[in-house]
């Protein structure tokens, strides 16, 4: 486990955003700078934290975290489903295929938890096309995974859920290819649920983006990262259901209940992230790398950014 010390200096040299001589500016989106190479993108993932959709501020080595998360799904699924990616140039960094994205994201939900459980809990029964009986309980396992469907917002703005009727009958997605995403995403998950498992922890719920090369579907973005996914420990799980105590989150969860419980969710103006709960998340999503790769997370020891240019550098994308 990183230490307290090391994770408050580490507060000052964060990656909140970049620029690289020689390279175009890139397209922001919550979390990640996206610089167009022609046929291919470099995707790097900063050390912002969004929730609601609004940017909140940075963590300490989230970006590289996420980047080292999803790196090793990408690589751990490719006998699933094919992805995007051609190279990992830096901890924080990934060059990729350029696709035609999909309009629609797609969250598979095996628990009655999150943004579900809180419309469950006003007393919505039908979301996603699919009607939920009266009578289940906060974190309540689904004996199938939902498929939930949503379109995919611009900055700032709310996704809007879609049921995979509306999918198709909206024409985002044409029915023959929606029916191979549907396929790919619950594929994708099935793997994801069998090796957290391996690891005592629970893949509870995830959301995936698709693209086109071609004719060929991938999956694109990241994959099974915490800032995509909630994971739970499944150790804990089957007690704190019973005693409906809240699971123990190793996700970005976290920040959602923190905001909640000081009365954000979306609109106005956020609190302003405390250090506690920056060095909190850092650790959260550190240890989270470390159980899912096996592999101890390197810490920065220079300006994530010089390091960036400098192995872009070296990889001869810029110069």
């Amino acid at each position: 486990m990183t230490d307290e010390k090391t994770l408050q200096e580490l507060l000052g040299r964060t990656l909140s955003e970049t620029r690289f001589d020689g390279l175009p500016e890139p397209t922001r989106g919550k979390v990640r700078d996206i610089y167009d190479l022609g046929d291919r993108l470099l995707i790097v993932t900063t050390d912002r934290i969004s929730a609601f959709d609004v940017v909140l501020g940075t963590v300490p080595c989230k970006g590289q975290t996420l980047n080292a998360i999803a790196a090793h799904w990408f690589e751990h699924t490719a006998d699933v489903v094919p992805n995007h990616v051609i190279e990992v140039p830096d901890p924080a960094a990934m060059l990729v295929m350029k696709l035609s994205p999909l309009p629609v994201e797609v969250v598979m939900r095996r628990y009655l938890t999150g943004s579900l459980w809180r419309e469950y809990e006003k007393g919505v029964r039908e979301i996603y096309g699919r009607k939920l009986p009266d009578g289940l309980e906060r974190d309540q396992r689904f004996e199938e995974p939902l498929i939930t469907p949503t379109t995919k917002a611009e900055l700032g703005e709310h996704d809007e859920p879609l049921s995979p009727k509306e999918v198709v009958s909206r024409e985002l997605i044409e029915e023959g290819l929606w029916n191979q995403v549907e396929k790919a995403a619950r594929d994708l998950f099935s793997r994801g649920e069998e090796e957290a498992l391996e690891r005592n922890l629970i893949l509870v719920d995830t959301k995936y983006e698709f693209g086109l090369d071609g004719d060929r579907l991938m999956v694109m973005d990241e994959i099974h990262t915490p800032d995509s996914s909630r994971y739970w420990e499944s150790k804990d799980y089957a007690e704190r259901f019973q005693k409906k105590q809240p699971q123990v989150m190793l996700d970005k969860e976290n920040i959602r209940q923190w905001l909640l419980e000081r009365g954000f969710s979306g609109n106005g103006t956020p609190p302003a992230l405390t250090d506690e709960v920056r060095v909190f998340l850092a650790r959260t999503y550190l240890d989270l790398q470390e159980r899912l790769t096996g592999l101890r997370p390197k810490l920065p020891v220079e300006a994530p950014a010089d390091r960036i240019a400098a192995n872009l550098r070296r990889q001869g994308l810029i110069k």
